[in-house]
């Protein structure tokens, strides 16, 4: 005890030194991290200022804030007395291995960058991307936060979004609805699609151009199909699509218009008794 008390009697100032640096380093450390989340907030305040992209603003101030703290770190490490050239070093060869290890984090991370750079959807848009389908809720360093119609968020790694084709359903203002109707084959087809096309024109919310299309399409089994294919504006896909098959339903009915389901003929042959009868002969 009495030697531990004689050493930090003869290195009173070395320790205060010390102390003194790694209070200054600690202050460099809580600084810059203030420091990073300031810009970072500045950052995002003037690209909402711009109008620019929430997925865009979230995953520009999350890398921009990551290498402002990843400097100060640098600093503090320097000024406490580390080497940060070998330091730097060390941690290029340990970012190699961890980097070897971690290649589907490394893919996700270049994945959210092709997305920012070539934006094939924004925060707000209806997409299928990745396998799932849902609103854009944010694009993050990882992976793309979605929600779905049920309200589930779902975390979707960047790389298998860009692996897998993108469906944009928002991008486009319009959109076209595209129904298959089949009728009996003892359906007058002219008037079959005049109740069709009546059925259109009277729902103000489809489109007069591009021009709707009632055609006949196939000749199956047991129906005549005809494409239905109006136009609506985006938002209105889904509740347009929904009237109008009740629609189109009602008065098929009450123009005597029937729509068949699948039939079979079934002919049974009574092979026995006609074996029979012909030995009775």
């Amino acid at each position: 005890m009495d030697n531990v008390i004689n050493w930090i009697s003869d290195n009173q100032t070395l320790l205060v030194t010390y102390a003194v640096k790694i209070v200054v380093a600690i202050l460099i450390l809580v600084i810059g991290k203030f420091i990073a989340n300031a810009i970072a907030n500045m950052m995002s305040k003037g690209m909402r200022r711009k109008e620019m992209d929430n997925a865009v603003i979230s995953f520009l101030s999350g890398i921009i804030k990551a290498l402002i703290f990843i400097a100060a770190i640098l600093m503090a490490l320097s000024h406490v007395g580390v080497q940060t050239t070998s330091f730097i070093a060390i941690l290029g060869a340990a970012g190699l291995a961890v980097g070897l290890a971690l290649q589907g984090s490394l893919s996700n991370i270049a994945s959210g960058v092709l997305i920012i750079m070539f934006r094939p959807f924004r925060a707000g848009e209806y997409v299928e991307a990745g396998g799932v389908a849902g609103t854009v809720d944010s694009i993050n360093v990882f992976q793309t936060v979605m929600k779905t119609p049920d309200r589930k968020v779902v975390f979707v790694p960047n790389s298998q979004i860009t692996s897998r084709p993108i469906t944009n359903y928002n991008r486009e203002p319009l959109r076209r609805i595209d129904l298959v109707i089949g009728v009996s084959y003892s359906a007058n087809l002219s008037k079959t699609k005049d109740v069709l096309m009546q059925c259109l024109k009277e729902d103000e919310r489809i489109l007069a151009e591009p021009e709707p299309v009632v055609t006949v399409t196939n000749l199956n089994a047991s129906s005549v199909d005809f494409n239905v294919r109006p136009w609506v504006k985006g938002p209105d896909y889904w509740p347009v699509r929904w009237d109008l098959l009740e629609k189109i339903k009602n008065e098929l009915d009450a123009n005597g218009i029937g729509i068949p389901f699948p039939q079979m003929d079934v002919h049974l042959f009574k092979q026995e008794q006609e074996e029979k009868a012909k030995a009775d002969k």
